[in-house]
């Protein structure tokens, strides 16, 4: 559902609420000037103000295309600018747009055109009426109201983003195993979602403090400057946090890598000695096969089997305690680094 509200900022700095554009525009006659604050409109709402403004026509189809990167363009009447607003919420970030119209004697601001459709520019309004010295000195001065307010909500934003990555770093330092590495991919995809918008609104606010805008007078520009060092410095704090999502990967696969090698390491200590126990027994499975039948009995004569089976028994401990005591002297020798080299 579309809004518009119709402001006309006197030259004292109070805001009046208009009925309708035409009231806003009539106001200007007592000096002051006008500010139109639009919540999803349709491109016939735009179109009609497009003559009267000279707002340029691919400017206004860039207000209802929700896909347009941050940019300033500057045009013979005004000066157009697309700001993303940004929210985090249900584990992904919400890009908004914020399209606003920079003329000598009005500001209009279009907000809704997003992934989630926010009202943005909602508490603007109450925000506003508490700069009431600064909108005084002109159009300029209440777009930084607005940009500075838009740039505060990406804050909010980036806080949320770093306590789900502490959050996160937690639960896989916890639990290695049953951490799903996906979320690591969401929270990079996020990050790099915030990264491209601040690269780009950073590049703005350059082109703002150039005076690049013939709108944007030089005693507004210290204000601008103040929107680009938050803008620098989210950006770094974005970088910092996509370097920390990739080492985090990076360490979750050594972990995981670490814990299968345990794991083949348990292994091949438990299969190392079922062969040792298997290598002991051989020959006395083989001795037992072939002599613990009636070949023994038939070899000492079945009168003396009381004296032949002992001695049966006793030569198999024998063989078992030879047997056991090569194989440790053998495994001694494979583990001894000095004889390996010696040997080599």
């Amino acid at each position: 559902m579309s809004e518009a509200r119709y402001f006309h900022v006197t030259q004292q700095g109070k805001l009046v609420v208009m009925d309708s554009f035409e009231k806003a525009a009539s106001a200007l006659q007592d000096g002051g000037y006008m500010w139109l604050d639009f919540y999803r409109p349709d491109r016939d709402q735009l179109t009609l103000l497009a003559r009267p403004l000279g707002l340029h026509p691919l400017s206004v189809e860039d207000c209802t295309d929700a896909n347009q990167m941050p940019k300033i363009e500057d045009y013979q009447k005004n000066t157009f600018i697309i700001f993303n607003a940004l929210e985090y919420a249900a584990g992904s970030i919400e890009v908004d747009e914020v399209d606003i119209f920079l003329g000598p004697d009005y500001l209009i601001t279009i907000s809704g055109y997003g992934s989630s459709g926010a009202r943005t520019l909602k508490d603007i309004e109450q925000v506003v009426l508490h700069n009431s010295d600064a909108i005084s000195q002109g159009p300029a001065f209440l777009l930084h109201i607005v940009l500075d307010y838009v740039v505060d909500r990406k804050f909010a934003a980036i806080e949320a983003l770093e306590e789900e990555l502490t959050k996160t770093e937690e639960q896989m330092l916890a639990s290695p195993s049953g951490f799903n590495p996906a979320r690591l991919l969401d929270l990079r995809r996020n990050l790099l979602a915030v990264r491209k918008s601040l690269f780009h609104e950073r590049e703005i606010l350059v082109k703002i403090c150039r005076r690049d805008s013939q709108y944007i007078p030089e005693k507004s520009i210290f204000h601008f400057r103040d929107i680009y060092d938050h803008l620098a410095k989210f950006f770094e704090l974005a970088e910092a946090y996509r370097e920390i999502v990739t080492s985090l990967m990076e360490l979750h696969m050594s972990m995981l890598n670490n814990m299968m090698a345990r794991t083949a390491n348990e292994t091949n200590a438990t299969v190392r000695r079922l062969t040792f126990i298997t290598t002991i027994f051989m020959p006395l499975t083989l001795l037992a096969g072939i002599f613990g039948m009636s070949e023994w009995t038939m070899m000492t004569g079945q009168s003396n089997w009381r004296a032949a089976y002992p001695a049966f028994f006793l030569a198999m401990a024998l063989v078992g305690i030879v047997n056991y005591l090569l194989l440790k002297k053998i495994g001694r020798r494979e583990n001894d680094p000095d004889q390996r080299r010696r040997d080599a």
